[in-house]
């Protein structure tokens, strides 16, 4: 577990993340990170879960109609 610490950046509030918890999880400067509500919490991780959900319909979709698109891509 890493304690993170809410800091006042300007007129906003922002997370500092220790470089070594950056390192562990290959995070740099400017990557985006989700915030989302979980049981008995919250969790944060750098995939948006909305576009895994999409993907996941995707690959239901391109698993059905395979030939379909096997034709299309002629």
């Amino acid at each position: 577990m890493v304690a993170l610490k809410l800091r006042l950046i300007g007129n906003s509030t922002g997370l500092t993340i220790p470089k070594e918890t950056l390192a562990q999880f290959n995070l740099k400067e400017g990557d985006t990170l989700y915030l989302t509500p979980a049981p008995g919490g919250m969790r944060l991780t750098p995939y948006d879960p909305d576009f895994a959900d999409q993907m996941e319909a995707a690959r239901a979709i391109m698993k059905k109609r395979r030939n379909a698109l096997r034709e299309l891509a002629k």
